[in-house]
Formats: structure tokens, C-alpha cells, sequence
């Protein structure tokens, strides 16, 4: 599989694309003015305890408190009540698990982890975990004696958990023990800094997004790494040399005139990715509704009619949709509960077949997914790891016109909304005329197929109504002013 990364930046932002067979599969996007907080750990202040909710608001220097569940505390593996885990005022050391998004507040944990380019560091958790991406056995039990060796070194109170990446198959034991001696030394300075820093304060910050990017995406079978910016890419040669040196041949810094997103056609992909459908080859296609509460799939046959018989067309349909779909959830960073209403099967082995190669299309997913089978109403639900805003909630806020419902109001039903306020206005007010205010599709209706009622309107107020149009109004809009 041919697999590229190419990263533009700018003054104001980076963005990082991956691209495998030519095709875009991720976006990734941090502006320089609100960079994701996700692996920040942070001096924190508690600012309400909620025992009815077993949580707590804490202060850690944002505009919105963050939240903490009695689960996410390391001392409440007895189910304590969270009064007894903190108090208002207290100072607390805190990791971010999940960005603030929407009107949620961040997500913490007082369970830290720090990544480094093999392992994941977890400060007494006593535990060794092995990536399940890493499917020989012999190969799991060889990389974690490596670490277990390392654990048992250090003495009888070594109390250190380490997750092995999947990158770490095959690693040789030096670079284990490397990345175990860094992350325990960063963990002592972090810890130095906590005991002299005030709070709300941040105590370590995560990688930016390019750097982060050669740490968590790269991966051996990636071919090249182009970066526009020269000083990004020396900034990223000298972390790979560092951390990453067999990663070091796949940099290439790009110079060309032709910005660098233009060589996929990365930027009209995204703009693709915003859109509610998503045509597939068929002739089929997708319709993709994110909502706060969930997001939404449902497959359609289109155009598409086959060439055999109607099961066969939805059969075939399904299977193209389950592979667009697993691109799309990386695509558009789709996170939390995911209803995949796919069209209809009678054959089991159909169902069975469309349920393997949707797997197999999330196999290829870095974030954690889970699929929970057909349900008794023929859905498909799964879940997805949401820890960062999605594409469409970083680019786009809710539309103006409709408050984010997707929805507007015709113009015939605004035109009844301004003679109702006009009856309304008749009876409160004593005035010779009403100037209405609206826009160029609602007056154009009042003009022509209202005409009739707004002149009735007219003689039954015995007043004079008056159409203005304003360009700057959208559908939904409108003034009634009185003159």
C-alpha cells in the first residue's frame, strides 16, 4: 500500500493530510490560536463537587471548568463517593482526555499517560499491555519480557505500567529501554514542576500536530513525509533524528510552487467531507448526520439498479458503502455512537460479508473502534474514540439562517409570520403605515402569489403596508417598522 503524509503549514495553522493509494483517508487541523489540549496535564484547582453526579468541576486556567468522574480518580477503585476524593479548593494533578467540545467542558483523569515513540508511560499503574494490532504472539511475548525486564531492574518498588505501541513490533531491546528511560525521566521533572507550581497552572504540554503526527501516525510503511515549511522540516528532522531515526529517509521538504494540498486534490476532498452525502462508484450513496448525541449512516441504492436481481444490487451496494464508510469516519474524524443503517439483506451470508468488510475498513483506523453486531432493527451500531472535535465542528459553526437544524423556513410560510405581525402591530399601535423589511425571495412572494392576501390585509387594517427589500437579510429574517 502506498501511503504519504504531507503537512502544510502556515503562520496560522497546520494541517496534516494522509494519503494511501492516492486517496485522502485523514485530515488533521490545529490552529495556532486554539491547539487541542488532549495529553496536557495540568496543576488544577477543584471548583464544585457534585455527589449527586459522583464528579467535579475543576479549574484548570480555561474558559470553561473542566469535568472529572469519581471513575477517572485513581483512588476510587472502591467506589468511593467523590466527597471523600475531593474537596472545593483543592489542588489536583490532572490529565486531559478530551477536548472541550461544544458546550462540554475538557474530560480528565488523574490516571496519567505520556506517549513516546513505542510506549505509553503510565506512573503506577503496575500493568504491561501489548497493542492488539500486534497479532503474533511470539512477537507480543518478546517485546513485553523486554519491558517486564526493565520493570524488575529498577528494584522491588518500581511501580511503572507501559503500553507497547504497535510500531514497537520488532524494535530492538536498546530502543525499549531508551524510551523507558526517557519517559521516567520526564515523569520526574514533571512531577518537580507540579510541587512548585501554583494552580491553575499547566505542567506539560503535548507535541504540535507536526511533530505529534511523526510520533502517533508515521509508521514504516509510509514512503514519504513531504513538509512545506522549512523550518517545520528542521524542526522535524531533528526530532526524528532524536526519537525517530528510521524514519528519517521518508522526510522530504517541499519547495514547490503549487501548494502542497493540490497534489491529491486535498483540499476539494475536504470540502467533500463536509457535505451531508457522499456519492459512491455505484451509483449509490451515503447520507451523513452528525448530531451531539450520535451520528448517523444511512446507505442508499441511487441510481444504481444492477444487473442480476434486486438482493444482488443491494448486496453489492452495502459492500462498496461499508468500505466508504470506514474512510469516512477517519475522514471526517467521527467519534462516539455510530448508527450505520445499511439497506435491507435477506441472506444472512450477505449480512455476514457486508459485517467482515466493514471491519476490515476499520482495521486501518487509528482510533479505537468497536463494532457491536446487527441489531433486532437490521442497524449496524459501533462506537468510535472521541478525544478531539470533528472536521465539521473545527471548520463550520451552526448557520445563521437555520440555528444549525439544516432546516429554513419557506418563504411563504415567513410571508404568513409578517402578516400575523402586522395583525399583531395593528392592534397595539396607531400608525399610518407599515414598512416591511425583508428578503429578496419573501418579498418577491408577497408581490405575486401573495398579492391577493396582502391587499386584503391592507383593507382590513385600513393602512398602508410597504415592501423593502434588504440583501443582507437572510430567509428567515424580517423588520416591520412602523411610520
Amino acid at each position: 500500500m502506498n501511503e504519504e503524509i504531507l503537512i502544510n503549514f502556515s503562520p496560522m495553522e497546520t494541517r496534516v493530510a494522509v494519503i494511501e493509494n492516492g486517496m485522502l483517508q485523514e485530515v488533521h487541523v490545529e490552529r495556532n490560536d486554539s491547539r487541542g489540549i488532549v495529553g496536557n496535564i495540568y496543576q488544577g484547582k477543584v471548583a464544585r463537587v457534585l455527589p449527586g453526579m459522583q464528579a467535579a468541576f475543576v479549574d484548570i486556567g480555561l474558559e470553561k471548568a473542566a469535568f472529572i468522574h469519581a471513575g477517572d480518580i485513581e483512588d476510587s477503585a472502591q467506589e468511593k463517593p467523590i466527597g471523600s476524593l475531593l474537596r472545593e479548593g483543592q489542588s489536583i494533578l490532572v490529565q486531559v482526555t478530551k477536548d472541550p467540545i461544544g458546550s462540554k467542558g475538557a474530560r480528565l483523569t488523574t490516571q496519567m499517560s505520556i506517549a513516546s515513540r513505542f510506549l505509553v508511560y503510565m506512573p503506577g499503574a503496575s500493568h504491561v499491555g501489548v497493542s492488539q494490532r500486534i497479532e503474533d504472539e511470539d512477537e507480543r511475548n518478546r517485546i513485553r519480557d523486554i519491558v517486564l525486564d526493565a520493570i524488575e531492574a529498577e528494584g522491588p518498588n518500581a511501580d511503572d505500567g507501559f503500553i507497547l505501541r504497535t510500531v514497537a513490533e520488532g524494535v530492538l531491546p536498546h530502543g525499549l529501554h531508551e524510551d523507558i528511560a526517557f519517559l521516567r525521566l520526564l515523569w520526574r521533572k514533571l512531577q518537580e514542576r507540579a510541587g512548585t507550581g501554583k494552580a491553575p497552572s499547566i505542567i506539560y504540554e503535548d507535541l504540535p500536530l507536526a511533530l505529534r503526527t511523526l510520533r502517533d501516525i508515521a509508521n514504516p510503511q509510509v514512503e514519504k513525509i513531504r513538509i512545506d515549511s522549512k523550518e517545520t522540516f528542521q524542526k522535524a528532522s531533528e526530532f526524528v533524528e532524536q526519537l525517530v531515526p528510521e524514519l528519517a529517509s521518508t522526510l522530504e521538504y517541499y519547495p514547490g510552487e503549487r501548494p502542497i494540498f493540490d497534489l491529491y486534490n486535498v483540499e476539494d476532498e475536504i470540502q467533500k467531507a463536509l457535505g451531508r452525502k457522499v456519492p459512491l462508484k455505484s451509483g449509490g450513496y451515503l447520507i451523513i448526520d452528525q448530531t451531539e448525541a450520535m451520528t448517523t449512516v444511512d446507505v442508499n441504492t441511487g441510481a444504481y439498479v444492477g444487473h442480476r436481481n434486486l438482493e444482488e444490487t443491494i448486496f453489492r451496494t452495502n459492500l462498496e458503502a461499508a468500505k466508504a464508510i470506514g474512510r469516512q469516519l477517519r475522514l471526517r474524524n467521527l467519534g462516539g455512537i455510530i448508527i450505520l443503517d445499511f439497506i435491507d439483506m435477506e441472506e444472512t451470508e450477505h449480512q455476514r460479508q457486508v459485517l467482515r468488510t466493514l471491519e476490515r475498513a476499520l482495521e486501518k483506523d487509528h482510533v479505537k473502534t468497536k463494532v457491536t453486531g446487527v441489531s433486532d432493527l437490521g442497524l449496524i451500531e459501533m462506537t468510535r474514540k472521541r478525544t478531539r472535535e470533528s472536521l465539521e465542528q473545527l471548520l463550520c459553526e451552526p448557520c445563521a439562517s437555520c440555528h444549525g437544524t439544516g432546516m429554513s423556513k419557506t418563504p411563504e410560510t415567513v410571508c404568513y409570520e409578517i402578516f400575523r405581525e402586522i395583525l399583531r402591530a395593528a392592534r397595539a399601535f396607531d400608525t399610518d403605515t407599515y414598512l416591511v423589511l425583508a428578503n429578496q425571495a419573501v418579498i418577491d412572494r408577497m408581490l405575486d402569489q401573495e398579492a391577493d392576501h396582502l391587499a386584503e390585509l391592507e383593507e382590513f387594517i385600513g393602512k398602508t403596508i410597504r415592501l423593502q427589500v434588504e440583501s443582507m437579510y437572510f430567509c428567515e429574517q424580517f423588520d416591520v417598522v412602523l411610520r
